[in-house]
């Protein structure tokens, strides 16, 4: 392992199946996804059958308060154990280079460690590494107790950095050939390929590294960001698997006083991605409403008054065409029920974004009990899929421009939470690649 601490990075020792495992049946989507479709986590149980596989290893969340909860939770302290001491897993040394093929796109990332020690998930934080949307807190303590008895960390965190001329992964894609290729397969279920390289040249790790300390350079963030030379810099900023992160600073906040500053713990496993990746695309979170119990239409002009509008349309493919080619500022959100769709429309806002808008409104209809639960879905269809049963309401978002992410966290703060999503559901980072947690 190696440090710099200044860029709060570590070059990790990983741990990667022995050959001769399938790796398409290995490495399974990570567990906050397909939330509402269970089936999808039952077919990739059939998949996997009695093959090693990191299914063994998490908790899918679709199975949260039902009766697979418990058995996952047993089942994934025993299956860690047996794949560390039966040789399933061996040690390596490195960075990570990932080529991503989705939908014939290909998304570049970096696999590494970052310093707990310069990340904060709390409201208001100027760390180094940041979170891009809010941090719900009443989520973290389930995680927290699956994450404290872990010897195994597996990361579906997704990091952004914003390298508008590409100096982290230019060596990488020029050096391709220099590097060892350690993995190359088809995912399941239609999620496309995954390649990876093992970063074993000292020259290349230089340039990434240097690279690193360039973006953080506070001239070149001053210059790039239009702020003053006090502006705290941030370099890294949680795009995905927020929760995930913070739980990992949680517990490292628990441990260090009886650990001291070297454990393992310290450090958390990511995937770094540059926002201007061309195989990188952003899509809205859009927002599912369980068993509501009212008169929606009438909830939304009580709670906004004249600023509210809602205009009913015939085809649900107009209204995901007029809410995702609207101009900005305009919040323009699809309203999708069992009896039709149609767009309301929030006038006279103070924020650029919709989903600060809509979703005070939502929280509140929560607490006063006018529907039973909500969920935050990634992808078009199942929205719409959903939204069609009795009782549900979906809420139709656009997204935001990912080129102004860093300078509207960097002067306004993190988004709403679930505010944007990096690519669907199937285009999610894979658990593949492992660390020893203690």
């Amino acid at each position: 392992m190696r440090n710099y601490p200044s860029i709060g990075i570590q070059v990790p020792d990983i741990l990667l199946p022995k050959e001769g495992i399938d790796l398409s049946k290995w490495a399974v989507i990570a567990c906050d996804q397909f939330t509402s479709q269970p089936n999808y986590w039952k077919q990739v149980e059939n998949i996997v059958g009695n093959l090693p596989s990191t299914y063994n290893l998490i908790l899918p969340e679709a199975f949260l308060g039902k009766p697979e909860e418990n058995e996952h939770v047993k089942r994934t302290a025993i299956f860690m154990q047996k794949y560390i001491t039966d040789g399933t897993l061996v040690q390596r040394e490195g960075i990570v280079y990932i080529e991503r093929t989705i939908n014939e796109k290909v998304r570049r990332g970096l696999l590494l460690a970052l310093d707990l020690e310069q990340y904060d998930y709390n409201k208001g934080s100027v760390s180094l590494i940041r979170s891009t949307e809010g941090t719900i807190l009443e989520r973290l303590p389930p995680r927290i107790r699956i994450r404290e008895k872990a010897t195994i960390e597996l990361p579906h965190i997704l990091v952004l950095i914003d390298d508008r001329e590409n100096e982290v992964f230019d060596p990488l894609i020029q050096g391709k050939n220099k590097l060892a290729e350690i993995y190359n397969f088809e995912l399941m279920l239609g999620s496309g390929q995954l390649r990876g390289y093992l970063v074993n040249d000292n020259k290349i790790e230089k340039q990434i590294i240097q690279a690193f300390n360039d973006l953080a350079n506070p001239e070149i963030f001053d210059r790039k960001y239009c702020v003053n030379k006090d502006t705290p810099i941030l370099l890294f900023a949680v795009g995905d698997g927020n929760h995930s992160l913070a739980t990992a600073k949680a517990v490292w906040e628990k441990m260090k006083p009886i650990t001291g500053m070297s454990h393992p713990s310290r450090y958390a496993l990511v995937e770094i991605v540059n926002i201007h990746d061309e195989g990188l695309d952003f899509e809205p979170i859009h927002r599912l409403l369980f068993n509501v119990r009212t008169d929606i239409l009438i909830n939304l002009h009580d709670y906004f008054w004249d600023n509210f509008e809602y205009k009913k349309y015939d085809k649900a493919d107009d209204v995901t065409r007029e809410v995702k080619n609207q101009k900005p500022r305009l919040h323009k959100i699809g309203l999708f029920q069992k009896a039709g769709q149609g767009i309301i429309q929030i006038k006279n806002q103070n924020t650029n974004l919709a989903v600060r808008t809509l979703q005070p409104f939502l929280d509140n209809l929560l607490q006063e009990r006018k529907a039973d639960n909500i969920d935050y879905l990634h992808g078009d269809e199942i929205l719409l899929k959903l939204s069609k049963q009795d009782r549900n309401i979906g809420f139709f978002l656009p997204t935001i421009e990912k080129k102004d992410l860093f300078k509207t966290v960097i002067l306004e703060g993190s988004l709403p939470r679930k505010t944007f999503s990096m690519g669907e559901a199937k285009g999610k980072r894979f658990y593949l690649e492992c660390r020893n947690n203690k």
